[in-house]
């Protein structure tokens, strides 16, 4: 039986160590955070994605178990890298994956075969990573064991498109890598999607959430734009998407969250200057688009609150979801929190209401609320961020409520 380490158990790493215990692979899913390490072993899942059912299961079998150690690690056949990329001031933070790399290296084996999967700037794992291992390991990759790079598809609470049936690029750094990147992967999902270099496969990543990021700005401004000039950007949305050619439908919303959207791109915007000394105009003007929309937002908010003869200063503003897509508890990057901190500039008290998001990473400067009639009573008024399925909004009728989804009916709602 191989033994397969995954190293990062979030949104992304525990996916993958679950189908790959599932499949009846030897799973070590490491990871540096204690809270989550000790919630996974109680089987008590904190992604969407994977029940307490499924991990119980896995653990049970034996094919699972996390850790904090990276002895663990030793004698590994795989090491699939899912570690945070984050961005800090405008440039790239590689130090999560600097730090994997360089506490696995002593463990790998000859024939072992590591994969990055963490989103990050074209040349990553040739450049930086691989030096990192052969360092820590006095082995030459390629030769003695194999890298490569696949770039994560996941999206959390895509009942539809999972990590098993959405195709998955992979690439190595040479033939012999891409042979033992494809092996791994073919026992885990449908359908591989070889290309030449890590490099083409970490450009694939980034094109994917830029596309979106661009034609995200575009349907905000124009939102914004449409409610300055009296028309119902929705329905205009609607109508083009009754075409079947040369349209593809994005909406407007508050921000833009999570990981890919407000960060990905600016990845490539980044390795564009630093290599290049070019800017990279479509990304940055996406990015001062939808950056500013949470203080669209509070503007939208705070002449709603006008109209009913009160001032947002003093005001108590239920904000409703705060991760940043439906039916997850991921908040990372989530326009709600900075729509949050822009009330609290305004000396509103805000109270949030949110059913997915754990308790261990709830922002304690928050007064998390159900969303029930009392709660309601209590609000001056609300804005819809994030409508997860089991939140009945029926509930804010009668409420002044700016409902940044599109997903409210009634005289007091008013559509972003």
């Amino acid at each position: 039986m191989a033994k397969v380490v995954v190293i990062g158990q979030g949104y992304v790493g525990l996916p993958v160590a679950i189908r790959a215990a599932e499949t009846g692979l030897s799973v070590i899913g490491l990871d540096v955070d204690e809270r989550k390490v000790e919630s996974l072993k109680q089987a008590d899942s904190f992604v969407d994605d994977i029940s307490d059912e499924q991990l119980k299961e896995v653990i049970d079998s034996g094919n699972y178990r996390a850790s904090s150690d990276y002895n663990d690690a030793v004698g590994f056949d795989f090491a699939i890298i899912t570690v945070p990329t984050p961005l800090e001031e405008s440039m790239t933070d590689l130090g999560f994956i600097e730090a994997a790399g360089a506490d696995l290296a002593p463990h790998i084996s000859p024939g072992a075969t590591v994969v990055l999967e963490s989103t990050t700037y074209p040349g990553t794992t040739e450049e930086l990573l691989v030096p990192i291992l052969e360092r820590g390991s006095g082995l030459k990759a390629g030769e003695d064991f194999y890298v490569g790079y696949s770039p994560e598809r996941i999206d959390p609470g895509n009942k539809t498109w999972t990590f098993v049936n959405t195709p998955k690029v992979i690439s190595g750094i040479n033939e012999a890598s891409l042979e033992k990147v494809r092996e791994i992967y073919e026992q885990l999902v449908e359908k591989t999607v070889a290309v030449s270099t890590p490099k083409e496969a970490e450009l694939t990543k980034l094109l994917e959430n830029t596309f979106r990021h661009v034609n995200i700005a575009l349907v905000n401004e124009l939102a914004v734009f449409a409610h300055q000039l009296g028309v119902n950007i929705w329905e205009s949305i609607e109508a083009a998407n009754s075409k079947p050619f040369g349209y593809m439908k994005f909406t407007p919303g508050p921000g833009v969250g999570g990981h890919c959207l407000p960060v990905d791109p600016s990845y490539l915007s980044w390795q564009v200057r630093r290599k290049l000394g070019a800017n990279f105009r479509f990304v940055e003007l996406a990015n001062d688009v939808n950056d500013h929309m949470p203080d669209y937002v509070v503007q939208r908010l705070l002449t709603l609150l006008n109209r009913s003869k009160k001032a947002l200063n003093g005001s108590t503003v239920l904000v409703v979801g705060v991760a940043y897509k439906p039916d997850t508890g991921d908040q990372r990057e989530s326009p709600s929190l900075k729509i949050v901190d822009l009330h609290q500039e305004y000396v509103a008290t805000v109270i949030a209401a949110d059913s997915h998001v754990p308790e261990f990473q709830w922002n304690k400067d928050i007064e998390r609320v159900e969303l029930n009639e009392q709660t309601v009573e209590r609000a001056d008024a609300a804005v819809v961020v994030t409508p997860h399925s089991d939140l009945d909004l029926s509930l804010l009728e009668g409420l002044p409520v700016l409902d940044t989804r599109n997903v409210m009916e009634g005289s007091s709602a008013e559509r972003l």
